[in-house]
């Protein structure tokens, strides 16, 4: 509680945790937003275990089979389904490597000292903090590129990526399963090979054992295998099920023993990164199994349970992007100081307005263009078009009322009319070559 005595200023982390996780237990459990799947697949593997044990039960009641033969087949079959719904459960339930959130946007010597087109505004909310979008690291003597978060506020680690379901970063990202409703990352990926492994076991174990039940009832009855299936309709929906399921299930776990061996994660394999160069993490096939099932798993990054301060939850998730708004792109490129004479009249920042202008060919331009050149001079040919297409991309998109658009049409006005007292010209002139 805090000193004042108002207890809404300290709270659990997990209370004020700004990712799209659900929490139960106080904490102690963390599921991914899409947790009510997790039933789903219960009911998948829990329906047909227990129907192939009260099967093999009633077998051993009322047919004349080996007791001690039946009940092995009923324990066995009985075991491997707990097994592979506490296999489920460890991995929809457990932190699977979420890094921590940043409160604020990380210091960088490199602010203020470049201005090339890679460096993008972070936010709307620090304009005067420039980042590089990447940072190069050296891996086992490969240079690797990280990426900044923008919703993190962080370089991400090597292997890991940005949830988009969950809300979160995840250290050595594989997916986001659907089916356990969880995404699939370092400290939850071995368990998730052993749920589908154990699940295609089970597949099989019941596949299998179903075939000798009918084959058992045709040759107790003399009769032949359709009369013996017509007589165990459980028995056939048994085995058309878990021939259809085995498909899934075994197909994902040689795909995921594959990865394994070549230590990869799927969101590598998929992006195609080690096709055309060195695997930098491949340890060779044993050293890879080795470190993927011998290996310790890493403790969780985030003490979920651990108290904090609300109000700097409140700051980090001012400070984190609003996805109402999309994703930061090349419209918010532009520098901030043209705007700058122009907020006071309108109370609007260039930036912000400009996010209705199509700069996308502009950005391309300016990539192609000699170091030395200026930017300005893609941006603006002629102080009547700048106020003429402002107004119509403006007006087009419904954004502002006649009154803004003219202040801001002012606001160009004025900047033109600086840049040409500066420089004793109405219109940027491009650099002689």
């Amino acid at each position: 509680m805090a000193p004042n005595g108002d207890p809404t200023k300290t709270k659990m982390l997990y209370q004020v945790w700004k990712g799209s996780n659900r929490f139960f237990f106080g904490g102690r459990l963390i599921f991914g937003p899409d947790v009510a799947s997790l039933f789903l697949s219960t009911f998948l593997i829990a329906g047909p275990a227990i129907a192939f044990c009260i099967r093999m039960y009633t077998k051993i009641k009322h047919e004349n089979v080996n007791v001690g033969r039946g009940y092995s087949i009923l324990i066995l079959g009985a075991l491997l389904s707990v097994l592979d719904l506490l296999f489920l459960f460890f991995t929809s339930g457990r932190d699977p490597g979420i890094l921590p959130r940043n409160s604020k946007p990380p210091e960088s010597d490199e602010a203020f000292e470049e201005t090339t087109p890679s460096m993008e505004w972070v936010n709307g909310r620090t304009p005067h903090l420039k980042l590089p979008r990447t940072k190069d690291v050296m891996i086992n003597g490969h240079t690797l590129k990280v990426k900044y978060c923008d919703t993190c506020l962080l370089y991400r680690p090597p292997r890991a990526s940005h949830c988009s379901i969950c809300n979160n970063c995840v250290q050595r990202f594989d997916h986001h399963c659907p089916w356990v409703g969880q995404c699939i990352g370092i400290r939850n990926y071995r368990f998730f090979f052993m749920f589908i492994s154990t699940s295609t076991i089970l597949c099989l174990y019941v596949f299998v054992c179903s075939w000798i039940n009918v084959l058992e009832k045709e040759a107790e009855n003399d009769s032949s295998i359709w009369k013996a299936l017509s007589h165990d309709v459980l028995s056939i929906i048994l085995i058309v099920y878990c021939f259809i399921v085995v498909w899934f299930v075994g197909g994902l776990t040689v795909f995921h023993f594959y990865l394994i061996c070549t230590n990869q994660t799927t969101y590598e394999n998929f992006r195609y990164r080690y096709d055309k160069k060195e695997n930098p993490y491949n340890k060779g096939t044993a050293g890879n199994l080795r470190e993927m099932f011998f290996s310790k798993i890493p403790s969780s990054l985030n003490n979920f349970r651990s108290f904090v301060e609300e109000s700097e939850h409140i700051v980090m998730g001012s400070m984190t992007p609003n996805f109402a708004e999309g994703q930061i792109s090349s419209k918010e490129k532009i520098d901030i100081e043209m705007g700058n004479g122009i907020d006071e009249d309108t109370r609007y920042s260039l930036p912000e307005i400009l996010r209705n202008l199509d700069f996308d060919d502009l950005e391309d331009e300016m990539m192609i263009k000699q170091e030395g050149e200026s930017p300005l001079d893609s941006l603006f040919l002629d102080g009547q078009d700048v106020k003429q297409s402002v107004e119509i991309s403006i007006r087009g998109d419904g954004m502002v009322k006649n009154d803004q658009c003219a202040a801001f049409q002012n606001g160009v006005g004025e900047f033109m009319e600086s840049y040409t007292a500066r420089n004793g010209t109405d219109t940027p002139e491009k650099p002689r070559t």
